[in-house]
Formats: C-alpha cells, structure tokens, sequence
C-alpha cells in the first residue's frame, strides 16, 4: 500500500533506503548494447528544480537482478492543490515508475492524495493516460513539457471529481459498485468461493465519507480494498482481507477503481 501520509518530503537518505534502485548507475548486464541507461535520480533531481519533492517511493521485491528492478516514486507539488468544499482538500501527484533492467521506460501516472483520510488516489481517464518517456534522449527539457502537459490538465481531473460529487445514486447501485469494485482484486474464481458482506464495503468509517453521491462511495470502497479492511468468509473460515502492499497491484485497483467510478457519471 502507498504510503501517503507524510505531510513533508522524503529526504535523500530516506529515499535511498527505501528503494536504492533508483540510484543504480549502469544498467543490468542483461540490457543490449542499444540500451541507454538514465538512472532514475536524474529524473528525481530534474523532478525537483520543477517544484516536485518526494512523498513516497517502493521496489518490488527481486532475488535476481537486485539494484535493477522496477519502483515507483509518488511526486506532490505543495503549490498545485485542489481546495473542495467540506474541507476536502486534495493535492494532484505523479507517480514515477522505472527500472533498470531495459524492460521498462520513465512512466508518469496522474494520483490524487485526500487529506481529509491520507489516502492516494489514481486517476484513470481517457485524458490522462500513462505518459512514457523513453531513456534514449531524455532532456530535462522534455521532462518540463510532459510535466507541465499533465498539470493543465488537472482541470479535467476537477471536472471528474465534481461530476462524482453531484452524482447521487441508490443503495443498490452502491452495493453493485462494490461488487464490481472486487473483480479489480480477486479472480473470478475466488469470488465464487468467497462470501462477502457487500453492505459492509460501502459503510462509511469516518463521518467525512458519509453520502450517497459516486465520489463517497468510490473513495469508501477504494480505501477499503486498498486497505484490507473488510472480511470475507471462505468455506466455513471468515478471514480478514489482507492490505494491498505490492505497488504494482495498488496501481492496477486504483485505475481499474477510478474507471469504474467515472462509469458511474
């Protein structure tokens, strides 16, 4: 699970501890001779003299090729906020993820980040699709023009949180929503064997995400996907859900989540 509760930037040696891989300097020997390798901590200075600083960043566990695997690093920009009513305040993020192997390229995702629960969100839109950068030829100038490209278009962003807030809907479709919602998490063939308490995922555990309108319920049922809090019932064991710790995964709910939402709308 992202950690997105820290109000102030990551250090360097936080970051570095948490995920050194983005500051390997050569390649991994697998790569070819085409392979241009741009370390990731270009991309995190170049990152910073654009006012990004560093909230968070993971790599996937790797027994073999350590120092070369995927991570992610989630950018906020204190000046770049959103101020919504009910002091529902939510900071815009990028999320960078990259490796080290050749089999992947700078990759930028649009997030959210709720104050009012400390919770990432991603955005998925037709808008705001992944934007790659390809390590042969990266320029701190193109970097500014991608970068700049996604922050005007956090309008539209806007545009889709208000639309899931003036969207009421029934209980009904809420628990439909929910149960579309667990496909983003268990196979097919799990949910055939699991019991679980629709009702239970789209109760509200704070007073904040009290409502009936999509951008409630969405962000109930996100954070408790995300979070492992809810149970389920397998045979004649109920078992509590496990917290989402593998980013990738995390990523994967949280597009699905937030398209499903916008299908709401």
């Amino acid at each position: 699970m992202l950690d997105l509760q820290k109000e102030g930037f990551l250090s360097f040696d936080e970051i570095k501890e948490k995920a050194s891989s983005i500051f390997t300097k050569t390649a991994a020997p697998t790569t070819s001779d085409k392979y241009t390798h741009i370390p990731t901590s270009v991309v995190l200075d170049d990152m910073s003299k654009l006012g990004w600083g560093v909230v968070d960043v993971q790599q996937v566990k790797a027994r073999k090729g350590k120092g070369f695997q995927k991570h992610l690093i989630v950018f906020r920009n204190n000046d770049v906020v959103i101020n919504g009513e009910g002091g529902d305040t939510v900071f815009p993020q990028i999320l960078l993820t990259n490796s080290h192997d050749g089999k992947n390229s700078f990759t930028f995702t649009a997030g959210l980040f709720r104050m009012v629960c400390a919770n990432g969100l991603v955005v998925s839109t037709e808008e705001f699709e992944n934007v790659k950068m390809r390590h042969m030829g990266y320029t701190f100038e193109e970097l500014q023009v991608k970068i700049k490209e996604m922050v005007e278009r956090l309008p539209l962003t806007v545009e889709s949180m208000n639309k899931m807030k003036s969207t009421e809907i029934e209980e009904e479709q809420a628990i439909k929503f929910a149960e579309k919602a667990l496909t983003t998490r268990f196979t097919e063939k799990q949910l055939k064997v699991f019991k679980i308490d629709l009702k239970e995922l789209i109760q509200p555990t704070r007073d904040e995400d009290n409502g009936t309108d999509v951008w409630s319920v969405f962000n109930v049922v996100q954070e408790k996907l995300i979070s492992g809090d809810f149970t389920y019932t397998s045979g004649s064991k109920m078992r509590k859900a496990r917290q989402i710790k593998n980013f990738s995964q995390d990523l994967k709910v949280n597009k699905e989540l937030f398209g499903m939402a916008l299908e709401l709308v």
